[in-house]
């Protein structure tokens, strides 16, 4: 029998469903705060997670969500260009007060607000992809095309 998930985890599963998404959340003994830890806990490339990455717009004061291949650096003077704003870093209180969830285990969904959200090409490369689902330990598997319709975020080249 597998272990409960952990309460975050269990929130961001509940929110999905509330959403009218099937996808199930799996809890990894292993930490998965990582790209490359998430991927080592899988059994898959790194170049699957899609690792949810959070910046303040400097001026908006409003959190920017970018989804992108565990293997990419993001490229934030073409963030700002896309968004109209200079890029800040998040830091750990900001992006719990903004998305309900800690750093490490930031889904690309379901929120506590709405956040634009970005996601990067490089994803559409795979079949199915890993994201974080509430919790450092948690994720779950979606295709990128169910990412791109569940975010209702636009698809940018996030540069390397």
């Amino acid at each position: 029998m597998s272990k409960p998930l952990h309460r975050e985890a269990e929130k961001f599963q509940s929110r999905l469903k509330q959403l009218g998404h099937e996808h199930e959340v799996v809890q990894l003994p292993d930490s998965t705060r990582t790209a490359q830890e998430a991927a080592d806990a899988i059994g898959c490339s790194v170049d699957q997670i899609a690792k949810s990455i959070i910046f303040r717009l400097k001026n908006a004061n409003e959190p920017i969500l970018i989804v992108a291949s565990g293997k990419n650096r993001v490229n934030e003077t073409m963030v700002e260009i896309l968004a109209g704003d200079e890029l800040a870093n998040a830091d750990a209180d900001f992006v719990k007060e903004m998305t309900g969830y800690v750093i490490g285990g930031v889904p690309p969904l379901a929120h506590d607000r709405p956040i634009m959200t970005l996601i990067d090409e490089d994803l559409f490369q795979y079949d199915t992809i890993w994201a974080a689902a509430g919790h450092a330990n948690a994720v779950f598997e979606l295709t990128p095309s169910e990412l791109e319709i569940m975010t209702r975020a636009e698809v940018i080249s996030i540069g390397g």
